[in-house]
């Protein structure tokens, strides 16, 4: 492709070295065929960025099922955590118990050591009050006593022992009790809680399997990003090479407006050479119209009639359409919006002709929206050397076609509103250089016309 472009300029360099200049319309690579492949390209690459923007939608689609699913994955983590936090409670809980549990254990066996030793001391005193005959032998004790001091000593005592059995009794039984209960409770706490634990391991066997489902899924949704990437990749890499190609047919419409100025160069050349050798065979021919009359008329003295004024072409602009200059050239405000203004708007009824502001070809003569100029003319002019490209924009008709030669003054069509327009007008614009999109090189076209 490459070659064939630079064979293609190749060309045409030399057909613009051969092509006569008295020619009325270029003949080299057609502007109307670059146009077109242009044109393809443009809605090939359309077609590449709406596939693009469906990718981006898709993407955007599926990065906010992973935001879903990541909110999801967040909201279970919290859960799992706060379940660990309670099965580790839990944990601590049963561990706090199973001390408390050989703590009591370790008391539970003191105290059934005491409770033996005490059973062991009431048996020996139950045998003794056996051999003795029971409550005879605390009467027998009573009565022995020598004084009424000793009997009341002795009776204290009597009674002190059978308290002490009694109590020893009571708490051997309240002890008994306690432990059981204690045991009990103790035993049926840690059952309750080994329990909740359990229950507590399967919600987190639950929530771990769902996280690796909710895992799955989101791998599952990167894979198809990562492969939308890659189709997205593939077609910005498309976009990028019908990118070059489009600025390469650009540099090729580029280089024929340059081809068609320097034709309008060489014919103003030639006219102006043209019209200097009418001018001068007039002048001759006067001069013998002259030396004649004065040879037959005998030294007539009527005066000799004024030499013919021609318009010889020296490359003057001429003001495009008749009308009222509604909008200048640079900032205004067009619907209350802020805006560049690229040229100057003249308004006129629908059908006011629109002429060439100067000679040259036409480079451009397109009916449709263009991009909001409507219906419009551009025309490649080359004058005192030095190369423009005017533009004619919103008409009502088109008077003119691709590659033809106009002349200054030369009717190419009539005013309308055609395009992004509010209005019949022209809207005018001059650029110095060849026509680019970005009209870096627009200027204000009073700087050459009156307006």
């Amino acid at each position: 492709m490459k070659k064939s472009f630079v064979s293609l300029s190749l060309a045409t360099a030399l057909v613009v070295s051969s092509v006569p200049a008295f020619s009325n319309t270029a003949s080299a690579e057609s502007l109307d065929n670059l146009k077109e492949e242009r044109s393809t390209i443009e809605s090939q690459r359309e077609e590449i960025s709406g596939e693009i923007s469906t990718t981006n939608s898709r993407i955007e689609e599926i990065v906010a099922e992973q935001e879903a699913v990541t909110a999801q994955i967040k909201e279970l983590d919290a859960k799992i955590a706060s379940t660990t936090e309670q099965i580790n409670q839990v944990s601590a809980e049963i561990d706090e118990t199973n001390a408390q549990i050989a703590q009591l254990q370790t008391e539970i066996e003191e105290l059934k050591k005491k409770i033996a030793e005490r059973d062991a001391l009431l048996q020996e005193r139950a045998r003794a009050i056996q051999i003795s005959g029971g409550s005879v032998s605390y009467v027998d004790v009573l009565l022995g006593a020598e004084s009424f001091g000793d009997f009341i000593d002795r009776f204290t005592a009597v009674n002190t022992l059978v308290d002490a059995d009694r109590k020893i009794m009571e708490e051997q039984r309240k002890d008994k009790e306690t432990l059981e209960q204690k045991e009990a409770e103790v035993q049926q706490q840690l059952a309750d809680l080994e329990a909740q634990k359990a229950d507590l391991d399967n919600l987190k066997a639950d929530l771990d399997g769902q996280k690796a489902d909710k895992n799955d899924l989101m791998a599952s949704l990167e894979a198809k990003q990562a492969e939308l990437e890659e189709e997205k990749s593939k077609l910005q890499e498309k976009d990028g090479e019908l990118k070059e190609l489009a600025a390469d047919v650009e540099n090729r419409i580029v280089a024929e407006q340059e081809r068609l100025a320097e034709l309008a160069r060489q014919r103003e050349l030639e006219r102006q050479a043209e019209l200097e050798a009418q001018r001068k065979a007039e002048a001759e021919r006067q001069a013998a119209a002259a030396a004649a009359s004065q040879t037959s008329g005998g030294g007539s003295s009527a005066p000799a009639a004024a030499p013919a004024q021609t318009a010889p072409v020296t490359g003057d602009w001429v003001r495009p359409a008749s009308g009222r200059t509604t909008s200048e050239f640079g900032y205004d405000i067009l619907n209350g919006q802020p805006r560049y203004h690229y040229g100057i708007d003249v308004a006129a009824p629908v059908g006011t002709p629109i002429v060439a502001a100067a000679g040259g070809y036409v480079i451009e003569a397109s009916s449709g929206h263009n991009g909001g100029y409507g219906n419009m003319v551009m025309i490649a002019h080359n004058i005192n050397g030095r190369q423009f490209t005017t533009v004619y924009a919103h008409l009502s008709s088109i008077s003119v076609s691709n590659n033809q030669y106009v002349e200054a003054g030369q009717y190419i069509g009539g005013m309308g509103n055609t395009g992004y327009s509010f209005g019949s007008h022209l809207h005018f614009e001059i650029h110095e250089g060849g026509w680019n999109g970005s009209k870096s090189n627009a200027v204000n076209p009073r700087k050459y016309i009156g307006f």
